[in-house]
């Protein structure tokens, strides 16, 4: 569990999610272990074949029992038929996780700064750049490691070698909404999430053969946008269950759809990034004591690519790698690290390293996965855990942006690679905490692009901006903060070292 002992939910609403309408389970829930929804996952007006819109589904279960704009499930899988011609799938969990299940975030700034451990390389933006991956198997005390220029990742990406700015988590039915392809303003990366299981109503279901992956790479390619996704498939029996890994059923239709979003992507044979399962690792160093191999894993049974890594945690994470490397060769490829999962930078450095992030090309990480006045107003749902979030701009006060750059400098140069901060939210600065919903305060976005270059100098590569649950600011209502912002951004963007 994270400091303040409390759990968020990830939205799994990349079918249709537009701020405000999107029904989502509190992160006040307690970590139970279970993919349940909230209000017994019943549908309010089912599933609809033709894509959920405006907000629709949710991931983990919606509260207040109310079905969004567009008929999505309160607890069930998204349906997703509107894009790409395909039908809905899933259908209402009865009281039961839906196909990305739920998620928890935890947030939590642990101690900033550390020493790197257990055989890392030092020095994020060295020479060598990490094409491909530098041997599938590595110690579990410590892994393998190979330094990853930032400049050079932009590049693989197809994009000019500057600090990169994307946006995701905001798809509509038909696409004629989605927020990173309307403001006007290119951007580098949008990202969507890949939830749940093959045949379990998860994303391989939502159009024929997982194609949903190229409706997302053809529409991100049109808008002269790189994809990006996000494979959160862990959370589907609910998140932090370590059971799961030994299940034969659910680790089979783990591993055959990571293997088919490779292969969706290599359809488009372009560049495209994927990023590994949020939170997911930090739960593991928690359940394995800090050593992956403590966990059993079931890994070369159903990914007979994977032959030889161990049946254990330092297997799951190689796998992806190797999966990754061999079926999509142009994807740029990361694991998620949580400063939740140990309050010591360097244990998570070395549990990064043990299963395979040293492998890897870069880092994501989440500032904080919504806004901060929606924590400080207290009223929301979704928004119930206590602490401080709204960091100090002057960074002399704790908690400030300071410190979560020197927690991210540890894991950059810990690991040798970039860092890319992802969901960021949205909020406007103000000087009256709390807020109401779709104008709560936070001022990630203002300190960002106002400092850009401490985020570099940390190892940063770019930051992806999204909403993380329903009711936060948006785009339609941040004041033109964000369109703002980029716009003056990339009409003089920060070179990559």
């Amino acid at each position: 569990m994270r400091a303040d002992g409390h759990q968020l939910l990830r939205l799994s609403a990349l079918a249709a999610l537009l701020v405000g309408s999107v029904a989502c389970s509190s992160d006040s829930k307690s970590n139970d272990g279970s993919g349940g929804a909230s209000n017994g996952g019943a549908t309010s007006g089912g599933a609809t074949s033709g894509g959920a819109s405006n907000g629709g589904a949710t991931k983990g279960g919606a509260t207040n029992g109310g079905a969004s704009n567009g008929g999505a499930s309160n607890g069930g899988s998204p349906s997703s038929g509107g894009m790409g011609g395909g039908t809905a799938a899933g259908g209402a969990s009865n009281g039961g996780s839906n196909a990305g299940g739920k998620a928890a975030g935890m947030g939590g700034k642990s101690g900033a700064g550390g020493a790197s451990s257990g055989g890392a390389q030092t020095g994020v933006g060295g020479t060598k750049a990490s094409g491909g991956k530098s041997g599938s198997g590595g110690s579990s005390a410590g892994g393998s490691s190979s330094t990853s220029k930032a400049a050079d990742i932009a590049k693989r990406l197809g994009r000019q070698p500057n600090f990169l700015v994307g946006m995701g988590n905001d798809l509509n039915n038909d696409h004629s909404k989605d927020g990173a392809y309307s403001l006007g303003v290119t951007m580098d990366l949008h990202y969507a999430y890949m939830v749940g299981l093959p045949g379990q109503g998860g994303w391989p279901d939502w159009n024929a053969n997982g194609t949903f992956v190229n409706v997302l790479t053809d529409s991100a390619k049109a808008a002269g946008v790189t994809p990006m996704f996000t494979l959160y498939a862990m959370a589907a029996n609910g998140e932090n269950n370590m059971a799961a890994l030994t299940d034969d059923t659910y680790m089979k239709g783990f591993w055959d759809g990571a293997k088919l979003l490779f292969q969706r992507i290599a359809e488009f044979d372009g560049p495209a990034l994927v990023q590994f399962e949020p939170d997911f690792w930090a739960y593991l160093q928690m359940n394995s004591q800090g050593n992956p191999t403590n966990l059993p894993v079931k890994v070369q049974s159903f990914a007979p690519d994977c032959a030889g890594l161990g049946e254990n945690g330092v297997g799951l994470g190689k796998c992806l790698v190797v999966l990754g490397r061999k079926y999509a060769p142009k994807a740029i490829l990361g694991f998620h690290a949580s400063a939740w999962a140990d309050a010591d930078p360097a244990k998570i450095v070395k549990f990064m390293l043990a299963v395979g992030a040293g492998d890897a090309d870069i880092l994501t990480t989440d500032a904080l996965d919504r806004d901060a006045g929606c924590f400080e107003a207290h009223t929301d749902p979704n928004c119930q855990r206590g602490g401080s979030f709204y960091w100090d701009e002057a960074n002399a006060a704790s908690p400030n942006f300071h410190e979560h750059l020197a927690w991210v400098k540890a894991m950059t140069t810990g690991t040798g690679k970039p860092m890319l901060w992802w969901q960021v939210p949205f909020g406007v600065p103000s000087t009256t905490p709390g807020g109401s919903a779709g104008h709560y305060r936070d001022n990630r976005v203002k300190y960002i692009f106002s400092h850009v270059s401490e985020f570099v100098a940390a190892g940063g590569l770019g930051a992806v901006f999204g909403v993380g649950a329903a009711n936060q600011t948006y785009i339609d209502t941040d004041g033109g903060q964000f369109k703002t912002a980029v716009t003056k951004y990339f009409a003089a963007p920060v070179a990559l070292p």
